[in-house]
């Protein structure tokens, strides 16, 4: 029986809801999320050249990393709408996975390099323009809180979108970070506070990332879901009324929404194998919300077809 595409969806996750958003007022969003946050990441980092602050410089790749997620969002978006065909049989919606994926790995890069800059700027931490750090920043916040203001409403419906929301709040924790920092410049002429919040932003962000990672990673490692035990849904298809061994099993997750499972069933003798695959079925869906299952009955007397059993 082929599997219906649309009821995939496995209910692992609370914040997941049935009604959609206009997909086309969420593209618009996204554009103009991204426009302004371009425009955004070229004025801090020119002003941060300009007027020798690193910490600026960190501020302005980092929104230049939201402008990147939210492009990276957009295209996967796009392409998850896709639906599926014979060659991408799950669909596309797995782009968005990688997206995200790809996204996180430039950001440790990025923020390495923003670590080691500051270290060898704390030897001899240069002169800063502090009222070109404080406007630039001071914009920065308005244009992160924007940001995340769009890109709120989108985020409760995607683990990328999300993950660009959450940038955009680091974003704004950063920007203000900055702002203190040329302040702080202003008042005090204390040069040391620049490299020292490069490396602090460059920290917040590795930090973020890493907690954001791990689902994305396990999805691509076609991980069970993180609330989901392959050993718990083992043991319950153990338990129906027919089933006399369980094999085989394998829990993984398609993409955010959707989750898949197999597993070839030993079923007893003279059991109507129609009605046990049936009662197996309900029950995976009803207790576990999986609803995306192929199940393989076989006979005890002639074994598993294949000759190791997973």
């Amino acid at each position: 029986m082929p599997h219906d595409h649309h009821h995939g969806h496995s209910h692992d996750h609370g914040h997941h809801h049935h009604h959609h958003l206009d997909p086309d007022s969420g593209d618009k969003a996204v554009i103009w999320a991204v426009a302004i946050n371009m425009a955004l990441t070229v004025a801090q980092v020119v002003g941060g050249a300009l007027a020798g602050s690193m910490a600026l410089v960190a501020d302005g790749v980092h929104n230049f990393s939201d402008a990147a997620a939210l492009i990276l969002a957009f295209g996967a978006r796009r392409l998850a709408r896709r639906g599926h065909d014979a060659a991408m049989t799950f669909g596309w919606s797995r782009a968005e996975v990688l997206a995200a994926f790809t996204n996180y790995i430039t950001l440790i890069l990025i923020s390495i390099w923003l670590v080691v800059e500051a270290v060898g700027r704390m030897i001899d931490p240069p002169e800063v323009e502090g009222w070109t750090v404080l406007i630039l920043a001071g914009l920065a916040l308005v244009v992160d809180l924007g940001t995340a203001a769009l890109t709120f409403k989108l985020s409760k419906d995607s683990l990328n979108i999300r993950a660009a929301f959450l940038h955009n709040l680091a974003d704004a924790g950063a920007s203000v970070a900055v702002i203190i920092g040329g302040a702080v410049i202003l008042i005090w002429d204390w040069r040391m506070v620049d490299p020292i919040l490069t490396v602090l932003i460059s920290v917040f962000i590795l930090w973020h990332i890493f907690g954001d990672l791990k689902p994305v990673t396990r999805i691509l490692m076609l991980g069970a879901p993180a609330a989901r035990d392959t050993s718990e849904v083992k043991e319950a298809l153990g338990q129906i009324e027919g089933v006399v061994g369980v094999h085989h099993v394998h829990l993984w997750q398609i993409d955010e929404k959707r989750t898949s499972c197999e597993a070839h069933l030993v079923l007893a003798e003279g059991a109507d194998y129609a009605q046990t695959i049936a009662r197996a079925k309900a029950m995976l869906v009803s207790r576990f919300g999986l609803a995306h299952v192929t199940l393989e009955p076989e006979s005890p007397a002639l074994g598993c077809a294949d000759t190791q059993p997973a």
